[in-house]
C-alpha cells in the first residue's frame, strides 16, 4: 500500500471519467433525442462514482501511505505533485455534498436538450426556468466551496484556480484600454473583400478540407477523428483517442475550418502530455472532475487560439495553402489571392455570435458574459432579464442590435451544462497564445522561418516541451513562468493585435 496503490485507485477514477466523456461525446454527435433523460441519469451515476472513489476511505489510506512513501522528495517532483493534487482535489470535493453534485450533474444533461430547442426555436422563455435553477445550483456550489470576496471566485476556481473576479475587472480594463483605440480607427476604416467566403461550399468538401488542414499542423487522426456538431468541441479518452468536431455553413466557408484548427489545438495540447502521465492526476482535472490533462482551462484554450490564430490565421498560412483551399473547392475560389485571403479572414467588425467573432473584437463577447455570469450569480441581475441586460451590452460594447434569442443569449452551450465561471478562460487562452507564441518565436527565430515554409514541426515540438508535456504537474502561472520567465502579461497580446490590425487597415 503506498505510491502504486494511489495511482491505481486514481487510474479508476480517470476511467470512470473516461466513460463518462465518451458518453457526452455521443450525446452531443450521434444521441437520439429521445435518449437525453437516461443519458443525464447514466452520466451523473459516474460523476458521483468518480467523486465517490476519489473521497472513499481507500484513496485515503492510500494516499496517506503514498504521502509518507514520498516524503522529502522534491516539491516538483512528480510524486510531490501528483500527492498534493489528489489532496486537495479531496479536500474540495468533501465540501460539496453528494447530493448537490448528482443533482447539477443531472440538470447539466437534461438541460442541453432544452437548451438545444430554445435555440432552435429563438425563444429563450423555454429555456428560463432551467437556466434559473442551473444558477441556484452554482449558487449552492459556491456557498460549499467557499470564498472571500465573490462567489463567482469559487465557481471560477474549478475552470481557472486563482482567478478572481476583482482581478478580472483589472485584466479586462487593461485590454479595453489598448484594444478600444484599434476597434474604433479600424470602424473607420476601409473593410477588405470578403464576399468569397460566402459562396456556397459544399458539405462533404468542408470537412475533408477542414481536417486536412488539422493533419498539417499535427492533429493525429490515428489517435482522434473530426464530427459535426451543433458547437464545436474537444474531447479527450486519454491521450490516445481525443476526438474533434466542428460545424458547418454551407454558405461561409470559414466556420468550419477554424472551428477545427480551434479545436485541434485543443486536441494537440491532450494528445502530447507525456504518455507516463496516463491514467494519473497528472492527466486527470480531480477538482473539475474531468479527464483532461490540460493545468486549467486558459491555459487549454492558449493551445487552440495559437493554432487558430497565430498560425492559421496568418499570411505565411494562406501563402502556403491557397493551392490547396482552391483544390478543395473547384472554381469557387479562382478569382482570389493568398494576400486577399488572408486579410479576409481576418476582416474585423463587429458581430453577434462569439465563435464567429473575429480576433480582435472576440474578447468583449468573453467580457460581457463574465460581467453578467458573475450579476446573476451574486443575485444582482435575475435570470429573467437576462435577454435584455445581455443585448444592452452587446449594443454598448460592439454597437449592434441583437434580432432574437439564437443570436443573442442563446447562442452558447456553457450554460445548459452548468459551466458557470469557464468564460473567462477564453480571454486568459488569447493572452496566453499571444506570450506563448511571442517568447517562442523570439527565443527561438527558426520557428518563424519554418512557418514561413508550411514546417509546424518547430513550434509544435517547442509548445510539446514547455507546455503540453507537463499535462497538470504545474500550475498555470508557473508554467507560463517556465516557458516565457513571467506569469500571465497581456501586454504581447496588445501588441499582437495592434500590429496584425494596424498593417491590414493600413493604420498610422
Amino acid at each position: 500500500m503506498g505510491y502504486a496503490a494511489l495511482l491505481e485507485a486514481t487510474g479508476r477514477v480517470n476511467d470512470l471519467l473516461n466513460a463518462g466523456s465518451i458518453l457526452s461525446w455521443d450525446a452531443r454527435t450521434m444521441m437520439p433525442k429521445g435518449g437525453a433523460e437516461t443519458r443525464s441519469k447514466q452520466l451523473a451515476t459516474l460523476a458521483v462514482a468518480a467523486r465517490n472513489l476519489l473521497c472513499s476511505d481507500e484513496m485515503k489510506r492510500a494516499l496517506e501511505a503514498a504521502e509518507a512513501e514520498v516524503a522529502g522528495k522534491n516539491e516538483d517532483s512528480v510524486e510531490a505533485r501528483i500527492t498534493a493534487q489528489v489532496r486537495e482535489a479531496i479536500a474540495y470535493h468533501e465540501r460539496i455534498p453528494t447530493e448537490l453534485l448528482r443533482r447539477k450533474t443531472e440538470l447539466g444533461s437534461a438541460t442541453h436538450e432544452v437548451w438545444a430547442e430554445a435555440r432552435q426555436k429563438a425563444d429563450f422563455s423555454m429555456f428560463a426556468d432551467s437556466l434559473r435553477a442551473m444558477v441556484e445550483i452554482n449558487r449552492e456550489m459556491a456557498q460549499a466551496i467557499g470564498f472571500e470576496d465573490h462567489p463567482y471566485d469559487a465557481l471560477m476556481y474549478r475552470f481557472e484556480p486563482g482567478t478572481t473576479k476583482a482581478g478580472l475587472d483589472t485584466l479586462f480594463a487593461r485590454l479595453r484600454e489598448g484594444m478600444l483605440p484599434l476597434v474604433r480607427a479600424i470602424a473607420q476604416a476601409d473593410k477588405p473583400r470578403s464576399d468569397f467566403l460566402f459562396r456556397e461550399f459544399p458539405v462533404d468538401a468542408q470537412m475533408d478540407f477542414a481536417l486536412s488542414m488539422a493533419q498539417k499542423i499535427g492533429y493525429d487522426t490515428h489517435r482522434g477523428r473530426l464530427d459535426l456538431t451543433v458547437h464545436p468541441f474537444e474531447i479527450s479518452f486519454t491521450r490516445n483517442d481525443v476526438r474533434i468536431t466542428t460545424r458547418v455553413a454551407s454558405d461561409y466557408m470559414p466556420m468550419s475550418l477554424f472551428g477545427a484548427l480551434h479545436e485541434a489545438g485543443h486536441a494537440m495540447y491532450e494528445q502530447n502530455v507525456d504518455p507516463a502521465y496516463t491514467r494519473t492526476p497528472l492527466a486527470t482535472d480531480l477538482v473539475g472532475l474531468y479527464a483532461v490533462g490540460g493545468v486549467s482551462f486558459g491555459a487549454h484554450e492558449s493551445q487552440s487560439r495559437l493554432w487558430e490564430n497565430h498560425v492559421g490565421r496568418s499570411r505565411a498560412f494562406w501563402v502556403n495553402h491557397m493551392d490547396e483551399a482552391r483544390a478543395a473547392y473547384p472554381g469557387l475560389l479562382d478569382d482570389v489571392d493568398a494576400e486577399e485571403f488572408y486579410r479576409a479572414v481576418n476582416r474585423s467588425e463587429p458581430s453577434l455570435i462569439r465563435v464567429e467573432a473575429d480576433e480582435l473584437t472576440y474578447d468583449f463577447h468573453v467580457m460581457l458574459r463574465c460581467e453578467l455570469e458573475a450579476k446573476m450569480v451574486d443575485g444582482s441581475l435575475d435570470v429573467a432579464d437576462l435577454p435584455e441586460a445581455w443585448n444592452a451590452a452587446i449594443k454598448e460594447y460592439l454597437g449592434i442590435d441583437v434580432p432574437d434569442d439564437a443570436k443573442g443569449v442563446l447562442q452558447d452551450v456553457h450554460w445548459s451544462s452548468g459551466q458557470i465561471g469557464t468564460f473567462c478562460n477564453y480571454t486568459i487562452g488569447n493572452i496566453m497564445a499571444a506570450q506563448l507564441f511571442d517568447h517562442a518565436t523570439s527565443q527561438d527565430p527558426g520557428i518563424e522561418a519554418a512557418l514561413e515554409k508550411a514546417d509546424y514541426a518547430p513550434l509544435r515540438d517547442w509548445l510539446t516541451d514547455n507546455v503540453c508535456q507537463h499535462g497538470r504537474r504545474f500550475g498555470r502561472d508557473e508554467l507560463l513562468e517556465r516557458a516565457t520567465g513571467r506569469p500571465l502579461d497581456p501586454e504581447p497580446y496588445i501588441a499582437h493585435l495592434t500590429t496584425k490590425f494596424s498593417d491590414i487597415y493600413a493604420l498610422a
